[in-house]
């Protein structure tokens, strides 16, 4: 499969991904224990993972499994990371809209460029830097264009706790890329191997989480596992899906591309992302212009006038003489 074939699926998935988020609560509150979503996500994975590695397993030759501890233990490093990456982006969602997200997520291509730099050591020419920051500046000007000043105003009305949690997941989906890139490209371990490590420490850490919610919570709504599903509509398996999806694409371009092509991949999410928003809006206002009056207002029947209704009135006409 191509890179950019996986981009452009990567690009499709990642500007659902705020949107379908969104359309999952409820008056503005999530009815299911977001922590769940990851773990499910996480679960997928794995699986996933796993049956390819079988299927891998089953050719010839086999395929390259470094099992020694030392390379082992790296991966519940970027597992922690989104671990709370995750649970950030959710948490930051009941703050601040699917577009002030986005757009607070445009942090991330330059923080990308400068960690790309520092831990994987590749340098990058002036051409290129302009070129990280000319896309961070057109994402976010493409997002926030010919806003008039009630809308500028209402897109920095939000919660303190929002714009730090948005740049709080920005800067860690930034580490977590690189991170995992350097992993995936630190030997010539299969990819659904190297996905399998990943994934189990996932799943297991994001389980930790549910186990000490439940600690916190003092057990009052039952264990995890009871109330795993509660909530959970077709929406918010869509979630699921999606961050499961997203997750094995990302893995896929951090083996055979790069962070930077993943940059790219995100950067054209948050334009699409507003573009469906925009189809929507218009969408919306189409309808609401040829929809006739008796759909938004009760209108009082008006009685059809009849012959027998009608009152003759008598005129006296008088003459001048």
């Amino acid at each position: 499969m191509k890179w950019y074939v996986v981009a452009s699926l990567l690009t499709v998935l990642t500007s659902s991904q705020g949107i379908l988020t969104t359309l999952s609560q409820s008056n503005g509150k999530y009815k299911y224990d977001y922590a769940t979503v990851p773990f499910l996500a996480e679960v997928f994975k794995l699986l996933v993972s796993s049956f390819l590695l079988w299927r891998e397993c089953q050719g010839v030759p086999p395929p390259k499994m470094t099992t020694e501890w030392r390379s082992v233990r790296l991966y519940p490093i970027p597992s922690i990371i989104y671990l709370i990456h995750n649970n950030v982006q959710f948490a930051t969602l009941t703050y601040v809209d699917t577009s002030t997200y986005q757009i607070m997520g445009n942090l991330k291509i330059v923080t990308t460029g400068i960690l790309f730099r520092l831990f994987l050591k590749k340098k990058l020419s002036n051409l290129q830097w302009m070129a990280i920051v000319l896309l961070a500046v057109g994402t976010t000007t493409s997002q926030v264009k010919g806003c008039g000043e009630a809308s500028c105003d209402s897109l920095f009305s939000f919660p303190i706790q929002g714009y730090m949690l948005g740049i709080l997941s920005a800067c860690l989906s930034a580490l977590a890329g690189v991170y995992t890139e350097f992993l995936m490209k630190k030997n010539n371990d299969s990819l659904y191997w190297q996905n399998v490590q990943l994934y189990t420490f996932g799943a297991i850490f994001n389980m930790a989480r549910l186990v000490l919610d439940d600690f916190r919570g003092g057990f009052e709504k039952g264990p995890w596992w009871q109330r795993l599903l509660n909530g959970y509509s077709i929406t918010t398996w869509l979630v699921v899906l999606n961050l499961g999806s997203t997750g094995l694409l990302v893995s896929w371009l951090m083996k055979y591309a790069d962070n930077i092509v993943k940059v790219y991949s995100t950067s054209m999410a948050m334009l699409l992302t507003m573009l469906f928003l925009g189809i929507i809006i218009c969408m919306l206002s189409l309808h609401m212009y040829f929809a006739p009056a008796s759909m938004l207002v009760d209108l009082p029947l008006t009685a059809k006038a009849t012959p027998e209704n009608l009152v003759e009135v008598s005129v006296d006409r008088r003459t001048d003489s």
